[in-house]
Order: structure tokens, then sequence, then C-alpha cells
């Protein structure tokens, strides 16, 4: 009995991290469809762009009427990934103090 549950104990805990895993993943399409849908479900528009490494894109979209932000990562192939999104965007311009120089 003791092994049975150990199995089965185990199998859940299998299928639990493997949900998480599902869950944190970043969800990829083309860059048309992620950006429709960002567009038409959030109304965000894109805010900010940059490199990220040497050959994906990652871009900040918003929406100032709900706060809504996404980021994204566009594949030298193509795709495009949100990696991470929320609530509460403001946008913000500061000069942060150099280096060496305290404010």
């Amino acid at each position: 009995m003791t092994h049975e549950m150990f199995a089965l104990s185990l199998g859940l805990a299998g299928m639990l991290a493997a949900a998480d895993i599902a869950q944190g993943a970043p969800q990829c399409d083309s860059r048309e469809a992620v950006t429709t849908l960002l567009a038409d479900r959030y109304g965000e528009t894109r805010r900010g762009i940059g490199i990220a490494g040497q050959s994906a894109v990652m871009e900040i979209f918003a929406a100032e009427a709900t706060g809504t932000w996404s980021i994204t990562i566009t594949l030298p192939d193509g795709r495009m990934c949100l990696m991470a999104s929320g609530s509460n965007y403001e946008a913000v311009t500061e000069t942060l103090p150099a280096e060496g120089n305290p404010a």
C-alpha cells in the first residue's frame, strides 16, 4: 500500500509541475496574430521597442484607458512571444544619476 501511495503522489506531483510549467511558458504565434490580439482584446498599442540579445526584438505594448501592458519578444523566425503582462501601466521619463555621481 505504501508503494502505491508513493507512486500516486509522485504522479500527482508530476502533473501539477507540468501544469505550472505550461502556465508559465511564453505564448507564441505570428507577429500579426499577437499584435491583433493585443489591440482588439486589450486596446494595447506599441509604446517601446529594443533589441534583446543578438537577434530578437523586444516590444512593450500598453493601453492608457485600462492600464494593461504586455512585453513581447519577436524571434528571428517571425514568431512573437508574450513574455509578461500586467496592469497599472504608467509612462515615465526620468534621468537616472550617472555612475559615480550620486544624486
